[in-house]
């Protein structure tokens, strides 16, 4: 066995380098498209080293934050349906625990991300060093431990030569369809520089290639059994339609057997938004036409989605139907106790099909799914484009300008643009309103809902989407939580055009405050000023200007229109900013969701509150 002397650093850079993935498509490209790194002293003289060396064929990008970073390589994977990576290392202490929300955020998404963390020393020679963490009753207890739940593997790496082991596993479980997730490489800073002898074989790995496992010939034949009693059935379309590529099985699916389609966060742009039987957006966040038909169904086919409560209205939307899952997870495939199909989404659905024959949903129930169907596009229509006069836009009207400062010059914004938004209102409006002709040309991530995620996000997918046109959708609150990637997004040549939408505080929050029966308090900026204290007045284009963006504040949202056709011509990362409204959202659609509410307050507010909590709860499946 040929082998040669590397330190352990060497061996896991050259070994992601030599690294390839044969896509769906069939082409053979570098699994890990390349590394984000901010230096320290926990692993830039080890794992800083052996990057330097490879920097030509493993390509090294310099962030200013490690948890927007780390955004940045999940939503790059996102973008890529999971089939490459981006990895991502930090210094030890706060260069790391920066990375555990990030992580976090990928483990409920279930989205790959190779973290690889500087650790203490293993020798522990020199404990405690800077930024160590110590437990007087764990000897081997390091920050990076706080990885351990938020990951679907953990490994500390003790030894140079347990790489040979350790990197190999994280990328299993990054490339396994049921396990895929976060994994992390705990790496000390002197194990780092330790060298071994590194088999050739090592440095020289096979080819990645994806499976698709099939159905369980018993699942298979109770599902289909299952399915063809239904008179009145939906899909609901989750993340995992797009993870499998099986966009075109579900449309033939859907067709064929005249089966409408809901549309989760996650799930959003499996079909395109025009389809004569794409509802739209389904749940808390749904449009009325998706959640009508949701309340009749009798049976719910859920392919690739995890069931969360803003999907099903805390259990309350889908309570008179049988569930149906298939899924590429067993654990979610089981949820509400349903019939499980345990399989791919593409082979799946192929293998549904044939075993139901011609069965087809009641031609009156197909009739009426498309008819609303059709009714909420034409709503859609009027709630982007009447612009109310004498007062701040909201949401829906900025959507609405975004999306037609493409169309007004020819072109076709569900096809180009890719937009990208994680949380507060906003997500609700695009889930509902935003129009995507192409899968993965909506981008919002909700399954965690991570303020921050939104222009790191951007960055991660322009990376990975370099030919079409990133548009990031983000409220003042996240912005201010984090934006240091505009910057690296001007470092690194990576154009995004990012929308601000300024309400001046935490408007989502404030609404559901006021609803649950609370007064308004310490959430609007007006409202948040002490005794001695000063209105907060923020100028974000100025700020964005002083990272390099080009940016402008615009009046309204003619003139944000106008401001759109302008960044789609530039060439650097655009900021326009807008003052909009939180009190006023679209009114259409949505459900209940269960936020717990008092039980007894001295507030009347808040006690009629809890019994509507109550009354809803009954509705509430078991």
């Amino acid at each position: 066995m040929k082998t040669q002397r590397l330190t352990m650093s060497q061996a896991l850079v050259q070994h992601l380098a030599a690294l390839r993935v044969e896509l769906n498509d069939g082409s053979i490209q570098p699994y890990c498209a390349g590394v984000f790194s901010i230096f320290g002293h926990g692993n830039v003289a080890g794992l800083g080293e052996a990057l330097w060396a490879s920097r030509h064929e493993l390509p090294i990008s310099r962030a200013h934050n490690e948890q927007a970073m780390a955004h940045a390589a999940i939503a790059y994977s996102k973008a890529q349906f999971r089939q490459r990576i981006m990895a991502v290392t930090t210094s030890i202490g706060p260069g790391a625990t920066n990375l555990v929300t990030a992580a976090a955020l990928a483990h409920v998404n279930r989205l790959p991300v190779l973290l690889l963390p500087g650790d203490t020393f293993s020798s522990r020679a020199p404990d405690p060093v800077l930024q160590q963490i110590e437990d007087f009753s764990q000897g081997d207890l390091t920050a990076n431990d706080a990885f351990r739940p938020v990951t679907r593997y953990f490994d500390r790496i003790t030894r140079a030569e347990q790489i040979l082991t350790a990197l190999p596993r994280a990328i299993q479980v990054m490339t396994d369809p049921a396990a895929c997730g976060p994994v992390c490489l705990a790496l000390p800073q002197d194990v780092q520089t330790h060298v071994f002898d590194c088999p050739e074989s090592f440095l020289q790995p096979e080819v990645l290639r994806f499976r698709r496992p099939p159905a369980d010939a018993r699942e298979l034949e109770r599902a289909a059994g299952l399915l063809r009693t239904a008179r009145q059935p939906v899909i609901v379309a989750g993340g995992g339609v797009l993870y499998s590529q099986a966009w075109d099985a579900l449309r033939a699916f859907a067709e064929v057997h005249g089966v409408p389609v809901l549309e989760s966060q996650a799930g959003k742009s499996s079909l395109p938004w025009d389809h004569p039987l794409n509802l739209g957006a389904v749940g808390v966040t749904g449009s009325p036409a998706a959640n009508a038909l949701a309340r009749d169904a009798d049976v719910v086919l859920a392919i690739g989605t995890r069931l969360q409560d803003f999907t099903t209205g805390s259990h309350s939307l889908f309570a008179n139907a049988r569930l149906l899952s298939l899924n590429v997870h067993s654990v979610d495939a089981a949820k509400w106790h349903g019939a499980s199909l345990v399989a791919d989404a593409r082979v799946g659905l192929g293998q549904l099909s044939a075993a139901v024959g011609d069965w087809k949903a009641d031609a009156g129930w197909t009739a009426r799914a498309q008819t609303q169907a059709a009714g909420w596009l034409a709503r859609v229509t009027e709630l982007t484009t009447a612009v109310a006069k004498d007062v701040l836009p909201y949401d829906a009207e900025v959507i609405g300008a975004v999306r037609d400062s493409l169309n007004d010059a020819g072109g076709d914004s569900g096809t180009r643009d890719v937009v990208i938004c994680a949380a507060g209102t906003l997500p609700a409006e695009l889930h509902k309103l935003w129009r995507a002709s192409l899968p993965g040309n909506y981008h919002v991530e909700y399954g965690y809902s991570c303020m921050g995620y939104e222009i790191a996000g951007g960055l991660g997918v322009k990376m990975a989407r370099p030919e079409q046109e990133v548009i990031v959708m983000v409220g003042d609150g996240s912005y201010m939580m984090m934006n240091s990637e505009i910057a690296t997004s001007v470092l690194l040549g990576k154009k995004l055009i990012i929308v601000v939408l300024d309400n001046r505080g935490y408007g989502c929050i404030e609404r559901l405050q006021l609803a649950s029966g609370s007064p308004s308090f310490n959430n609007m900026l007006d409202d948040c000023v002490p005794e001695g204290g000063n209105a907060s007045q923020i100028d974000f284009a100025m700020h964005a200007r002083s990272m390099g963006a080009e940016a402008v504040h615009v009046k309204d949202v003619i003139e944000l229109k106008a401001a759109m056709a302008r960044a789609r011509a530039a060439t650097r990362t655009q900021v326009l900013v807008i003052d909009t409204t939180h009190s006023r959202t679209t009114e259409d659609g949505g459900c209940w969701w269960e936020v717990a509410i008092p039980e007894v307050s001295t507030r009347t507010e808040v006690n009629d509150a809890h019994a509507r909590y109550v009354a809803a709860k009954q509705e509430q499946r078991p």
